[in-house]
C-alpha cells in the first residue's frame, strides 16, 4: 500500500479562488477515502503493519484538519455569503440545501468518530481490522455529498456571489489554517 501525503494529487489552488479550492478539496477527499478503501484490503490480508499503520495515521491527520477546515469553510463563510446574497428574494431552495450540507456534515463527523477510534488502533499497530469502523458507508455518504456540492453548491456559488464576497471568503479560509502554517500540511485545505 502506498502511503502518498494528502493533497499531492489535486490541482494546486490558493485562498485567492476560494470555489476552486473547496472544489481541490474534494478530490483530496476522495483521494483519502480510496485510501480508506485500501487500507480496509489490505488490513485482511496484512495486518496492521508498518504500512497500514502509516496510512491509518495520514487519514487521521487529513480528516482531522483539512476536511474539519472545508467543512468549517462552507458553515462560516461559504453558506452564510450565499444566504446573503438571496436577501429579500426566495432563499428556500439554497437554505434547503446548505441545511441539507450541514446534515450531511454532521453525520460524516458522527461517522469520523467511530471510524478514527478504529484508526488509532491500526495505526498503533493494535488492530487487525476496520471492518467495525463501516467504511463503505462513511465513503459512501462522503461521494454523495460531493456529488451534491459541485453539482449545486458550487456552481450556484459561482454564480450568485460577487468577487468581493469571494475574497472575503478566501481570506476567512486563509485565517482559519493560519495557526498551522508551520505544518507541512498547512495548506490542507
Amino acid at each position: 500500500m502506498t502511503n502518498g501525503l494528502p493533497g499531492h494529487s489535486a490541482p494546486a489552488v490558493g485562498f485567492e479562488v476560494p470555489l476552486e479550492m473547496l472544489a481541490a478539496c474534494h478530490g483530496r477527499v476522495q483521494h483519502q477515502c480510496e485510501t480508506l478503501l485500501r487500507l480496509l484490503a489490505h488490513l485482511k490480508s496484512h495486518g496492521p503493519d508498518r504500512s497500514a499503520q502509516e496510512a491509518a495515521t495520514a487519514v487521521m491527520r487529513y480528516f482531522d484538519t483539512a476536511a474539519r477546515h472545508h467543512h468549517e469553510d462552507e458553515e462560516q463563510d461559504l453558506f452564510p455569503a450565499l444566504l446573503e446574497s438571496m436577501a429579500g428574494s426566495d432563499a428556500v431552495c439554497l437554505r434547503e440545501l446548505t441545511a441539507g450540507l450541514c446534515s450531511d456534515h454532521r453525520q460524516l463527523e458522527q461517522r469520523w468518530a467511530a471510524l478514527r477510534q478504529r484508526l488509532l488502533k491500526v495505526a498503533a499497530g493494535a488492530a487487525s481490522t476496520l471492518e467495525d469502523g463501516d467504511v463503505p458507508g462513511f465513503v459512501q455518504l462522503y461521494e454523495q455529498h460531493i456529488a451534491r456540492e459541485e453539482a449545486e453548491l458550487l456552481p450556484m456559488a459561482s454564480r450568485l456571489l460577487s468577487d468581493v464576497d469571494l475574497d472575503r471568503i478566501g481570506l476567512a479560509m486563509r485565517k482559519r489554517r493560519e495557526p498551522l502554517s508551520g505544518d507541512a500540511h498547512a495548506p490542507g485545505r
